[in-house]
């Protein structure tokens, strides 16, 4: 995202993002290589990705690499298929609406359905790496909650409030190939895809065929 079973998951505490979130997101980058973005129309941008199934140094590694890009492209969330790998990862270095730093990652993530009272809709602008240089205004819940594994497969719940909520939905949106803009009227989607078309990107993208 650019800036602007039943009794198994409740035993699982909300993981801690927070703590050393500076040195962590560091120590990620500086083990990663920053790889070029996927833009809308790649194809690996509008198909459910596959699920991880190996917890290597192979997942460790594309992680490092993923967190050096979202630096590159300062991201404050990126999914794998943005750097062109069909898995289902994310990784996310963002504050929520106090300011607060978030850094970590998912793997194959899934969003808890939220209850009629925590549904509270925030319509603020939304933008991505993949549309560089377009944003518009798209309601999400200003409350998300996603359940998936780390790096080491196992498993980890994440929460997030407000411009954080939005991340955690927007990346894990990308993982089922679903970009924020198929989430917009036909006419505000021509409009960012206008923005786009009329604005370099300030990071290196893979042209589309």
């Amino acid at each position: 995202m650019a800036q602007q079973d039943s009794d198994q998951q409740e035993s699982v505490a909300f993981v801690d993002d927070v703590t050393d979130a500076k040195e962590r997101e560091a120590a990620h980058r500086e083990r990663g290589t920053s790889r070029p973005i996927t833009v809308v129309g790649n194809p690996v941008l509008h198909k459910e990705c596959k699920d991880v199934t190996e917890f290597d140094d192979e997942l460790a590694q594309l992680i490092d690499d993923m967190f050096a890009s979202q630096r590159t492209a300062e991201g404050v969330g990126l999914a794998a298929n943005q750097i062109g790998v069909d898995l289902k990862v994310f990784v996310y270095d963002c504050p929520d609406d106090e300011g607060v730093r978030h850094v970590g990652h998912v793997c194959n993530p899934v969003l808890d359905e939220l209850p009629a009272g925590r549904r509270v809709l925030d319509d603020s602008n939304e933008g991505c790496l993949s549309v560089p240089g377009a944003y518009a205004e798209l309601p999400r819940p200003d409350y998300a909650v996603v359940r998936g594994q780390n790096a080491q497969g196992e498993p980890i719940v994440v929460e997030g409030t407000g411009y954080f909520a939005r991340c955690l939905q927007h990346e894990t949106d990308h993982l089922y190939g679903y970009l924020y803009i198929d989430r917009l009227s036909k006419r505000d989607r021509k409009d960012a895809l206008k923005q786009m078309a009329e604005r370099e990107p300030r990071y290196a993208v893979v042209p589309n065929d």
